[in-house]
Formats: C-alpha cells, sequence, structure tokens
C-alpha cells in the first residue's frame, strides 16, 4: 500500500478538488454553442422565464446533462477505485467484469427485438444486461476453493467480456437499422437524456456509492494481502460481496444514463493516488468529485472543439484517457494498490 498523504495535504486535495467541480458545474452551465452569461444562469434557476430562449436551454438542456454528469463521472471513478482494490489490479476498470459489454448487447437486443429508438427507452435494458453480465462473471469466478480470487475474477470477466461482444458485433454486421440507433449510445454521451432516466437509476446509484463507502476498511485490509488481512480476522469473501455488489449497483446506473464510457474509471483513482496516497478511505470518497469533475470538463470540451456541432463526451474521455493509460503501462514504477 501507498503511503498516505499528510492531513494538511489532503486537506489542500479536498479544497482543490471542491474547486475544481464548482468550477466544472459553472462551466457545463455556461459554455456550448450558445455561450449564457452566470447572471442568466442564476436568473434562470431562481427565476425561470419560459419565453427567455437562454432560460429554455439551461433548464431543458443543460441542467440534465449537468446532473448526469455528475451521477455517472461519479458513479464510474468510485466503481473504477473498488475494481482496481478487489482485483489488486492497476488496469483494472468497471468494464472488467463484462459491465459496459452486457449493457450494450441489452441495448441492442432493445433496439433489434422491441424497436427501441430512444435513449431514454435504454435506461433498463442497459441497467439490467450490465448487472447480468457482472453477475455471471462474479458467479463464476467465485466458483472453487479459494473463492473470488483477482486473477479468476479479471480472466472471467474478459473471457465473458469477449463474449458479448462478439455476439453484438455479430448483431450489429447484419442489422444496418440496429447499427443506425446503437452507434449514437455506444460511444457515450450526456445527451437526449432527461431527468427522469436520472430519477430511475438514481437509488441504484446511491445504494451502490454506500456500499463502496463502507467496503473501504475492506479495500485497505485486501491491499495488504489475503493472508494478511485473513491473519487480522478480516472476511475477504464479505468484502469482495460487498465490492461487487456496489460495482453492479454504480456501472450499471451510469452506464445506463450516459453509455460505456471508458478509461474514466481506470484514470482517476491513479491520480487519485499520487496526491494522497493508497487508503481506500481517502480515495474512494474523493472520486465521486473528480469522477464527475472530469466527465463534466470533458463533455464542456466536446461542445466547443467541434462546433457548431459537437463531439460526445464519452469521446473526449478516450481521447485524454488513452494517452494517459499508454504512460502507465510504461511507468517503471509498480503502482501500490
Amino acid at each position: 500500500m501507498s503511503a498516505t498523504a499528510s492531513p494538511r495535504r489532503t486537506a489542500v486535495v479536498v479544497a482543490a478538488v471542491i474547486v475544481l467541480l464548482v468550477a466544472a458545474v459553472l462551466l457545463s452551465l455556461t459554455v456550448g454553442a450558445r455561450a449564457v452569461p452566470p447572471a442568466v444562469v442564476w436568473r434562470a434557476l431562481t427565476a425561470p422565464d419560459p419565453s427567455n430562449a437562454d432560460h429554455v436551454v439551461i433548464l431543458t438542456q443543460r441542467i440534465p446533462r449537468t446532473v448526469i454528469a455528475v451521477c455517472a463521472g461519479g458513479a464510474l471513478a468510485l466503481a473504477g477505485t473498488v475494481m482496481q482494490g478487489l482485483t489488486r489490479n492497476p488496469f483494472a476498470d468497471p468494464g472488467l467484469l463484462g459491465i459496459n459489454a452486457g449493457a450494450s448487447l441489452a441495448v441492442l437486443t432493445a433496439i433489434t427485438l422491441l424497436h427501441v429508438a430512444s435513449p431514454s427507452g435504454f435506461v433498463w435494458f442497459a441497467f439490467g444486461g450490465a448487472a447480468i453480465a457482472a453477475l455471471v462473471v462474479a458467479g463464476i469466478g467465485g466458483r472453487g476453493q479459494e473463492g473470488g480470487s483477482p486473477a479468476k475474477l479479471a480472466l472471467t470477466g474478459a473471457a465473458v467480456t469477449a463474449g458479448l461482444t462478439s455476439i453484438t458485433f455479430l448483431v450489429l454486421t447484419t442489422d444496418i437499422r440496429a447499427l443506425d440507433v446503437y452507434r449514437y449510445w455506444s460511444v457515450g454521451g450526456l445527451t437526449a437524456r432527461g431527468l427522469d432516466s436520472v430519477a430511475l437509476v438514481a437509488p441504484a446509484i446511491v445504494a451502490g456509492a454506500v456500499l463502496a463507502l463502507i467496503g473501504a476498511r475492506g479495500l485497505d485490509l485486501l491491499a495488504l494481502g489475503t493472508d494478511t488481512a485473513a491473519g487480522l480476522g478480516h472476511r475477504a469473501g464479505r468484502s469482495r460481496a460487498i465490492g461487487i455488489t456496489a460495482t453492479i449497483l454504480l456501472c450499471g446506473g451510469a452506464t445506463a444514463i450516459a453509455g460505456p464510457i471508458v478509461f474514466l474509471g481506470l484514470l482517476v483513482p491513479h491520480a487519485l493516488r499520487a496526491l494522497v496516497g493508497g487508503s481506500y478511505r481517502r480515495l474512494l470518497p474523493l472520486g465521486i468529485p473528480v469522477g464527475a469533475a472530469v466527465l463534466l470538463l470533458s463533455d464542456v470540451a466536446g461542445r466547443v472543439i467541434a462546433l457548431p456541432g459537437e463531439v460526445q463526451a464519452g469521446i473526449v474521455v478516450a481521447f485524454l484517457g488513452a494517452p494517459m493509460l499508454i504512460g502507465l503501462v510504461l511507468h517503471r514504477r509498480p503502482v501500490a494498490l
């Protein structure tokens, strides 16, 4: 486990994270193809005028996508931190349990069999597919005398992901109509979804966040090694069950409202470890606002880099995350988990 930062440094990081999140929210509400001054945003929030075009943009477009980014970004960062702690794998992310692949196949099934065409209609299918895939991985990977070891969970997740992805590609190559609908959802974005979609999955995300925070101490003990944790009286199976359940709830909810956004859950924990050390009791609470801010800023960047159009937030996150992942792979020092 990496050294823990001093209380003073941690306090500075917490303050910086709060400022970052507030700035990201402000930018999300004011920046875009239609720039809206902060004063107008405030009036739209406190005294909305249906006849004012700026107020309509704020209330019907920017507030929903800001709320979605906060919920999805925080959930994915939290889930990625939990997954890295559970598997003791620095390259683990929410997709490790087949969550993205399961959600994608479920959405594609909804498109092809039930003719669902609206992103808001994909919510329950994405959540259900993510949950089923993760449960299958946990069930198969947890078999045997040693239970759900990190290596078994990672290998099982990779196998299930490969299988589900191949089925998804098979359907897409044979159904052009499905491809036209699916490709917009698959890149990960915050548009065309409303607060009603958030309301559907918010209980799951909140429950997952609570479980993840409850399991922080268990992850700290698992970082010492399974045998050491057991010698200290810790039940590793209980921590894994809590962590896997939290990951299913967090990733299922986030993927349902924002699509399969990659890299965010992988990179945020590493950035925070460099600032506050490896204690999960610090990493997990800080991961929520940092993940939210990263997704918000990615969405803002996507609005302005291709005017008059925009680039989906999932593409921006992937574009920024790929070189960072390469740098992580080439890093000479091992990452302490």
